[in-house]
């Protein structure tokens, strides 16, 4: 008995599953299911472009993608709310959030400092202290420019005596910093002048037995050569002091102060007279060549803190002390004490009661064989004293000794500037000597001397 035996039938294609109603929230496939109603999707924000969409996969195996812009589709898989929040959230980060002023870090961990960083704080301006630099003090500004205008006329056979608008040098020898300057005035700036004011700074010999002199001098006013004999009479007095510097550092390490009164007067007497055989040499009269002088001795001891000033002509000697400024200058003709015999005036009656008769006014006339006298001489001037630790002591020309007398802002102003624990930098002090005053525009030349 035979069996037919039928080929094999191919299975039926599946059907497609009755579609849902439009209510009911079915996840969909991978596959995805054809006509089948879009499902609802959380608005997304409008400043969030779109997710990427995914194209949709029908049962022919064809593919298509929905449009962008119209229909977007979510990713295939199980899909929430909250799961398409946090996919946007990560495939598009949102722009970053800057700390607030108070240094806090962004809430979302996206901006902000670091762990363990202190909070960024906004720099704002520092007010100036009370003893800020100044332009000038005084009632108003001065009537010249601050800086320098008009250059000197020059010589070309001559140009060893131009003179610089500015000199500035400094040292530190033991337990004292020095701070020189000589700077033009606004008035001999402004008219093309050179300065008058000469300033000369020497160490002669070395280590502990060194000495250092200080020499500033000022021309006579409306003299052609005012500069060239300040800087004669600095350089004689330069040489001299030089020459007797290791007997001179000696007599201040020992206090001997009448040797050096009369040694130092000697030496500038000599000076003094040079330049008036100088001025004769050329045929002027020694008034029109001549020259104030100040000068400072100061040993590089470490342990002799002598000061020892001395000169002829007009100018200041002040020492700043806890804070307030003396005037030091010598007196001319100052007396201590009582008066005694040989020295002094008389006294106007005898211990009697009588009255003495000493002058009756009458005049002697000049001899016709004298010869003229000389004009007078300005009085030696010298002083020796001993400093303290945190003094401050400062010599300088007339030129910044009338503004320093006449003006007690400017005392003031310095007091503030040079009250600190170390003395300026070179720079800081020839800012500080410059603060103008108005009615004072002559050469400004000083040197100041820091005690440590």
């Amino acid at each position: 008995m035979s069996v037919l035996r039928l080929p094999p039938t191919a299975p039926p294609p599946p059907t497609a599953p009755p579609s849902a109603p439009a209510s009911a929230a079915e996840p969909l496939g991978a596959r995805g299911t054809p006509g089948a109603p879009p499902r609802t999707v959380p608005p997304r924000p409008a400043h969030v472009p779109p997710p990427p969409s995914v194209p949709t996969v029908h049962a022919d195996g064809t593919a298509t993608a929905p449009p962008v812009a119209d229909s977007p589709v979510a990713p295939d898989a199980a899909f929430s709310p909250s799961d398409s929040a946090a996919a946007s959230a990560q495939a598009l980060p949102e722009p970053e959030r800057a700390p607030d002023a108070r240094g806090t870090p962004d809430p979302r961990g996206v901006a902000g400092p670091k762990a363990g960083h202190p909070p960024t704080v906004p720099a704002l301006p520092a007010l100036p202290p009370a003893h800020a630099l100044r332009d000038y003090v005084g009632s108003g500004p001065p009537t010249y420019d601050p800086e320098p205008t008009v250059l000197p006329p020059a010589d070309p056979d001559e140009l060893d005596d131009l003179v610089a608008d500015t000199v500035l040098d400094g040292a530190r020898y033991g337990a004292c910093a020095l701070r020189a300057v000589s700077v033009r005035g606004d008035s001999a700036r402004y008219r093309g002048e050179p300065r008058r004011d000469s300033l000369l700074t020497a160490r002669f010999g070395t280590g502990e037995q060194a000495l250092i002199l200080v020499a500033m001098a000022t021309g006579a006013r409306a003299t052609p050569g005012a500069h060239r004999a300040a800087a004669e009479v600095c350089q004689w007095i330069g040489r001299a002091v030089g020459r007797s510097h290791v007997r001179l550092a000696e007599d201040i390490r020992a206090a001997r102060r009448g040797d050096l009164k009369s040694g130092l007067h000697r030496l500038t007497d000599r000076s003094l007279g040079r330049l008036r055989a100088s001025a004769a040499e050329q045929g002027l009269e020694p008034e029109e060549y001549a020259a104030t002088l100040r000068c400072l001795l100061l040993p590089a001891d470490p342990d002799c803190r002598t000061r020892v000033f001395f000169g002829v002509g007009g100018g200041g000697l002040f020492r700043l002390r806890d804070g307030t400024w003396r005037d030091i200058e010598p007196r001319v003709g100052e007396v201590a004490g009582e008066p005694v015999v040989g020295f002094g005036s008389l006294p106007a009656e005898t211990p009697e009661g009588d009255r003495l008769t000493m002058d009756l006014g009458v005049a002697t006339p000049p001899s016709p064989y004298d010869p003229a006298p000389e004009p007078p001489r300005e009085p030696f001037r010298f002083r020796a004293s001993v400093a303290r630790p945190g003094d401050t002591l400062l010599m300088c020309t007339g030129g910044f000794a009338d503004p320093l007398r006449g003006e007690p802002e400017l005392s003031a102003h310095l007091t503030g500037r040079w009250s600190g624990p170390t003395p300026p930098g070179l720079a800081t002090f020839l800012a500080d000597t410059q603060v103008r005053v108005k009615g004072y525009a002559d050469d400004r030349t000083a040197a100041a001397v820091w005690e440590a």
